[in-house]
């Protein structure tokens, strides 16, 4: 749990530093594919020097020192986006501006293509962890880290490079969800108790749970918007959780022990 909620605090509160990131690369090449992968690949080794400056001599220590090491950093992010952009709200250009007609509703083309980068994504990672070689490790780290590192498994390493996917994914995150909003240096803050809800609900170490959950509950939201104001509608998303750690606290999406 401790892990979970450090990694959310860590790459969500620094979506701010990703998205100005993102904004300056936009404005130096064209195309939001180059800004994509540059943002990503930054961020990415932002991501694994910070694992192993300030969270590697943290392992084996209580987990609420990682936690409180991970918030502290959010805050420097936090402040330095604020110091170094301003707190004025900045607007990313969509590259496509484009509509359809959808069940007699304009949809946006963009967010179209965000649903399919999305998906490519996540379905990337999952056959990354199901069949990669590192991927295998990272899983077999994260069932026994000790009996892994017996088996001659670079524990170090796969903390390192886990901890930088989960960064590099953060950021190019950021620059699909960028241009729909604008940016300022607080908003990794809504995504923060909305990821570790997704997680908890989907179930700790379960990939496939966790997107189940995160569909799950949007779907939930959405719904319930139709009732009542969306400020309100995201009430349900606690429920939920609430729910789920009275009655099956191992998540609503893994499978129950035989």
């Amino acid at each position: 749990m401790a892990t979970v909620l450090s990694s959310v605090l860590a790459f969500f509160q620094s979506f701010p530093l990703d998205l100005f990131l993102i904004q300056t690369v936009n404005g130096i090449v064209t195309g939001m594919i180059l800004a994509l992968i540059l943002a990503t690949l930054l961020v990415g080794l932002f991501g694994a020097a910070m694992q192993i400056t300030t969270l590697r001599p943290l392992i084996g220590r209580d987990p609420l020192t990682t936690i409180l090491a991970t918030f502290g950093i959010s805050l420097i992010l936090q402040n330095y986006a604020l110091w170094q952009f301003g707190p004025v709200a900045r607007k990313i250009q969509e590259p496509y501006t484009g509509h359809f007609n959808l069940f007699y509703l304009e949809y946006p083309w963009y967010r179209l293509l965000i649903a399919g980068l999305s998906a490519a994504i996540i379905g990337g990672f999952w056959l990354f962890l199901k069949y990669g070689k590192f991927g295998i490790w990272i899983r077999a780290t994260t069932q026994d880290r000790i009996m892994a590192q017996a088996m001659g498994i670079p524990v170090p390493l796969v903390y390192t490079a886990a901890f930088a996917i989960g960064a590099g994914m953060a950021a190019a995150s950021g620059v699909l969800f960028g241009p729909l909003v604008g940016v300022n240096h607080t908003m990794g803050l809504d995504w923060v108790l909305k990821a570790f809800i997704v997680v908890v609900v989907g179930g700790m170490g379960n990939l496939g749970g966790s997107i189940a959950a995160a569909i799950f509950i949007s779907l939930l939201e959405s719904y319930a918007s139709i009732w009542m104001s969306p400020a309100q509608a995201v009430i349900v998303s606690f429920v939920v959780l609430i729910f789920t750690l009275l009655f099956r606290p191992t998540g609503l999406f893994v499978p129950t022990p035989k």
